[in-house]
């Protein structure tokens, strides 16, 4: 028996005339994470085919799993579209597992193949019958089911499917920047910006000597384990130290964190155009902090009208939590190392900001010098899967 892999798209056979694109950055993507292995893979509109050396089929079917597109993985069985030769690899694979009650699901795009879905179907059933002791068809609770697919080229047998994580392909959908932190919320972000085919860059702000080394190696752990996802991440680093320093020592106390965010808007943006993203990413939640409310994301957000993209905005910090375990960025989230966001916080940060009190604050210092001088300065650096941090 030739034993292969089988990918089934999922959602991205909705996209009509735009499934090309789909498919092709699907199959570019899988080429790139699977470059050090000995495999062939091919592709149509609706499936894509894996062959490798048997020793490596699950090593690369645990990569698979990882791959933003895929709706499930197959370890499948491949034989000629010959009825008889379909019967006795449908009977090895059924003997390799146990069970008392069974069914045949066949799905036959093939038109020209001699008999039809139902036929297929209720003959590979009584074979099995014939072949087999103590078990019985079962088409409404099986404990097994055996599933056939009759293509083109080849007949396709298996019985179990690997759910994929699903989504777009990374890159279907153009690049975007997200400011990424040390916390929770943001990483999680980074994954499901990921999961709807945006390509991330990452923009960290640090404030030395404020902010330790070991604030940063934690950002770019977090990033090294976002690459499960997609091979190769761009992290630009920003010294913010001027800047905070200059909000601390000449604006309103309650406003520091108001005006922070809209310097770290205005940074940001310059940042996305260029290096060519479309909208700017983050982890914000509203109501969880305070310029988090409605009210200060109105007015931090007046900087730049770029978009800006909030992925956990409507989750609760439990469910974020719930998907930062999933992702295993959780552990390394809350290791106790301070970032832009925890120096220098008011006891009473405000919470319904108004516009013209940010714009008379500003006005204090020459902001507008110093974000050229960060993004002029910033440090850019690759994070790729293969780095162990």
């Amino acid at each position: 028996m030739n034993r292969l892999i089988l990918i089934k798209y999922g959602e991205l056979t909705t996209k009509k005339q735009n499934r090309n694109l789909f498919v092709n950055t699907l199959y570019q993507n899988i080429k790139q994470i699977l470059k050090n292995y000995n495999c062939i893979i091919t592709k149509n509109r609706v499936r894509m085919f894996i062959t490798c050396d048997e020793k490596d089929i699950d090593k690369i079917k645990d990569k698979l799993t990882n791959i933003f597109g895929i709706h499930s993985i197959v370890i499948c069985y491949r034989v000629n579209n010959n009825i008889n030769e379909i019967s006795s690899t449908a009977l090895e694979v059924a003997k390799t597992f146990n069970f008392k009650t069974f069914k045949v699901e066949t799905n036959r795009s093939n038109k020209n193949f001699e008999m039809n879905s139902m036929e297929v179907s209720s003959y590979l059933g009584g074979y099995l019958l014939k072949n087999i002791e103590n078990i019985k068809v079962d088409v409404h609770n099986p404990e097994y089911t055996l599933k056939i697919e009759i293509r083109n080229d080849y007949t396709y047998i298996y019985a179990s499917e690997i759910k994929g994580i699903g989504g777009y392909p990374v890159g279907v959908q153009g690049k975007g920047l997200l400011m990424l932190s040390g916390g929770i919320d943001s990483p999680v972000a980074l994954y499901l910006a990921l999961k709807r085919g945006i390509n991330v860059e990452c923009i960290y702000f640090e404030s030395p000597p404020h902010t330790s080394l070991q604030a940063r190696l934690k950002v770019e752990k977090l990033v090294n384990i976002l690459t499960e996802y997609t091979p190769n991440i761009k992290l630009h680093i920003i010294n913010f130290t001027e800047i905070q320093e200059a909000i601390y020592k000449n604006c309103n106390p309650t406003y520091m964190i108001t005006i922070m965010r809209r310097m770290m808007y205005r940074i940001s943006e310059k940042i996305a155009k260029k290096n060519k993203c479309h909208c700017i990413i983050n982890g914000e939640s509203i109501g969880q902090v305070a310029s988090q409310t409605l009210t200060s994301m109105e007015v931090i957000n007046s900087v730049t009208n770029f978009p800006v993209i909030r992925p956990v905005c409507c989750l609760d910090k439990l469910e974020i939590i719930a998907l930062a375990k999933k992702i295993k960025t959780y552990e390394t989230s809350i290791l106790p190392y301070e970032d832009c966001c925890t120096i220098f916080l008011p006891k009473h940060p405000v919470i319904n900001p108004k516009l013209d009190n940010c714009l008379k604050e500003e006005a204090k210092f020459d902001y507008e010098k110093l974000i050229e001088e960060c993004v002029n300065q910033k440090n850019t650096i690759v994070i790729s899967s293969k780095e162990t941090i």
